[in-house]
């Protein structure tokens, strides 16, 4: 292979990867969950192939990575027309810590220790488990962390109020349209009750995007195209 046809294969491949990850959307570094991972580093390696492998010829190589695009497009396609197969591709969030208490199955079946937990926390800034209310393995990996209330830091609206125990963490009862009934389960609520609070906000089931129970009880509701 003469150089030339090496810096040729270089910059096509090059040319090519840039426009399809374009194309595919930040979400591959954003939010780099075990299938986005899969994708880069098959992107990689098959660019890679492209530019040294004479057996593959520049078209197959550019085919190969148009094709697997296209799948991983399709794929994030459906992953946000359903909630099913979001869960399959990415996974679901894992609560590692519930109301100040260690879940052992949890960690166990994440494959963690205590010390990858603590390490977890001290990247959030948070040096103690027991400053920990609710601790949270997100799909991407990282921990999103809700210290106990009083340790957190004080606003203007709630400076001088008292210290109530936190007894759940806000929860999608609505997602896409669709009433999350599991979580209605959890917190021992009926979907004739969701639909009183839609229609207390003058809301039908087909209107809302997403609605989300807060710490105080009241319903957060996003509106599709508001």
């Amino acid at each position: 292979m003469t150089y030339g046809e090496i810096l040729f294969r270089t910059a096509t491949s090059f040319v090519a990867l840039l426009v399809l990850t374009r194309l595919l959307g930040k979400k591959q570094v954003g939010h780099l969950t075990f299938f986005n991972y899969v994708t880069g580093i098959t992107f990689g390696s098959t660019t890679a192939e492209i530019i040294v492998n004479r057996q593959i010829t520049l078209l197959q190589g550019i085919s190969s990575l148009v094709l697997w695009s296209l799948m991983a497009f399709v794929i994030a396609l459906i992953g946000l027309r359903s909630v099913k197969a979001r869960e399959i591709l990415d996974g679901q969030p894992t609560i590692l810590i519930k109301r100040g208490e260690i879940l052992e199955q949890a960690l166990a079946k994440q494959h963690l220790n205590i010390d990858d937990l603590s390490m977890l926390l001290r990247n959030k800034d948070v040096f103690s488990i027991e400053e920990v209310e609710f601790a949270i393995l997100e799909p991407d990996g990282k921990l999103s962390v809700l210290v106990k209330e009083e340790l957190q830091p004080a606003t203007k609206k709630d400076v001088q109020a008292a210290v109530s125990p936190i007894h759940r963490i806000p929860t999608a009862l609505i997602i896409d349209r669709k009433i999350v009934e599991k979580n209605l389960n959890k917190l021992d609520l009926s979907v004739a009750w969701l639909n009183q609070q839609l229609k207390k906000a003058s809301l039908s089931m087909e209107q809302v995007f997403y609605a989300e129970l807060q710490l105080d009880g009241t319903l957060y509701i996003d509106k599709y195209e508001d």
